[in-house]
């Protein structure tokens, strides 16, 4: 068995106190960091169901399709509402002139 006096030493060894643990953790969270970002390449390969492949392609939205669709339209006038703040009632904004709603100073 080891002698108490080498047990004592090696207690007091601060490599072995706290660079050994600093090592295991920094060699084992780059295991577990290699596992945990292979699930996001497995998932990429991952294939789902043909109907529901189906209905997004159908539903697919591009950039040049929400351009045709306000293409035509006229800005002349156009009227920027700000919208509700967190601790404003929305329905109280909804068409109301912004400035009624300011605190009125006296």
């Amino acid at each position: 068995m080891v002698a108490p006096a080498v047990l004592r030493a090696l207690r007091k060894n601060k490599t072995l106190r706290y660079g050994v643990p600093m090592l295991l953790l920094v060699v084992g969270g780059s295991f577990g960091l290699r596992e945990f970002s292979q699930i996001r390449y497995d998932a990429v390969t991952i294939k789902i169901d043909p109907e529901l492949e189906k209905k997004l392609k159908v539903n697919k939205i591009t950039l040049e399709s929400e351009y045709e669709k306000i293409k035509d339209s006229t800005f002349e006038n156009w009227k920027n509402i700000r919208g509700p703040r967190p601790w404003e009632d929305p329905q109280l904004l909804q068409g109301r002139n912004p400035e009624t709603l300011k605190p009125k100073t006296t």
